[in-house]
């Protein structure tokens, strides 16, 4: 029981979803995705290497 409140709610924000209508920023998307693939490639480098780590740790049981 219970269940029928939840897949209603999950229905009306579906149906809004799909039929509404939103204005696309396209040049906030873009902005978005070019920094967040910057940020991403900045991690990399940044990253901490283990001195003792061997590189066979997933063959190991």
């Amino acid at each position: 029981m219970g269940r029928g409140r939840a897949k209603a709610k999950q229905t009306k924000v579906a149906r809004e979803l799909k039929y509404s209508s939103h204005e696309t920023d396209f040049d906030a998307l873009q902005r978005e995705l070019s920094s967040s693939s910057s940020d991403k490639h900045e991690d990399d480098n940044n990253r901490y290497e283990d001195p003792y780590d061997d590189g066979y740790d997933e063959y190991r049981r």
